[in-house]
């Protein structure tokens, strides 16, 4: 696997017509499944927080030790694993054609799925806020 760090990412110009995520995202939204999608500033923007021997610590950006980096995420609502794996593979190559690349697609819990607790009771009843 090629480890490229965020220092290295190629500029992007979004407003290439034929920008690969952008027709991609249109082709989630106008099938109903796409959820949300955005993606994020560079770690040198952001910061960790680490918990070690009871103690809290707070670590400023940028992460070069990072071998791995999110750089955007998008989430999708579909009925079945096979329909997830068939919007993954079209995807488009997150470095271009011909440069090597991957994503992750992982799968969100429903709290069904975490069994009965007061505390998951307690969390569905958290309002989610809609706004911008």
């Amino acid at each position: 696997m090629t480890v490229v760090s965020e220092l290295d990412l190629p500029e992007i110009d979004y407003n290439t017509p034929d920008f690969g995520p952008r027709t991609y995202h249109e082709q989630l939204a106008k099938a109903g499944v796409l959820l949300d999608a955005n993606g994020l500033q560079p770690s040198a923007k952001g910061f960790r927080l680490r918990w070690h021997g009871g103690r809290r610590t707070l670590v400023d950006g940028p992460f070069g030790e990072s071998k791995e980096l999110v750089a955007g995420y998008t989430v999708i609502q579909v009925k079945s694993r096979a329909e997830g794996v068939e919007w993954a593979k079209r995807f488009p190559a997150p470095f271009g054609e011909d440069a090597d690349g991957e994503i992750e697609v992982r799968q969100l819990y429903e709290l069904d799925e975490l069994g009965p607790a007061r505390s998951i009771d307690r969390f569905r009843n958290i309002p989610i806020s809609t706004h911008k």
